[in-house]
């Protein structure tokens, strides 16, 4: 059984229209709801094996956020893949995770996870800023997941919903 976090970026500011996307920052709500999803996954017994982020300011400080909230202590990897991937490129990410970590976060964007949680659940479900979707695999090696390989959605949470 694998276990997959998929956690989109926190609220992020709009304020600097001068900034690319890459370099957008968390906004004042960003940097509130951030920590509270890292506490749920302590309070959760959720905490990762391994972060792998996007390369994206607004997905890293929401990984930093997480992991301090949570006191997740162990790897964390920021890659440019996760920036702008659909779910296929996303698939190609899990294939690639290392066999001995069981429970990983991906930190990233939407549409793309939006469209990796449809296609692996076969239901849609709205991923808004710092949602936090638990999917469970029933396989044993990351590389056995594709578009077919169905997850079990066990819980998806909103921010406000912690409120």
């Amino acid at each position: 059984m694998k276990t997959l976090l998929l956690l989109r970026h926190a609220k992020s500011s709009w304020k600097d229209s001068d900034l690319d996307d890459h370099d957008r920052p968390l906004n004042k709500r960003g940097k509130r709801d951030a920590p509270r999803m890292g506490k749920l996954l302590l309070d959760e017994n959720l905490l990762p094996n391994l972060i792998v982020c996007s390369s994206a300011k607004r997905t890293r400080r929401t990984a930093e956020l997480v992991a301090e909230a949570s006191g997740y202590r162990e790897e964390t990897r920021i890659t440019g893949d996760l920036y702008e991937a659909w779910a296929d490129r996303l698939l190609a990410i899990i294939n690639a995770l290392p066999a001995e970590a069981a429970r990983v976060l991906l930190v990233g964007h939407n549409p793309g996870l939006e469209e990796l949680l449809e296609s692996v659940t076969g239901n849609y479900r709205p991923l808004s800023t710092a949602s936090l979707a638990w999917l469970e695999y029933p396989v044993e090696h990351w590389r056995e997941i594709t578009r077919e390989t169905r997850a079990e959605l066990k819980q998806l949470w909103q921010p406000r919903e912690l409120e």
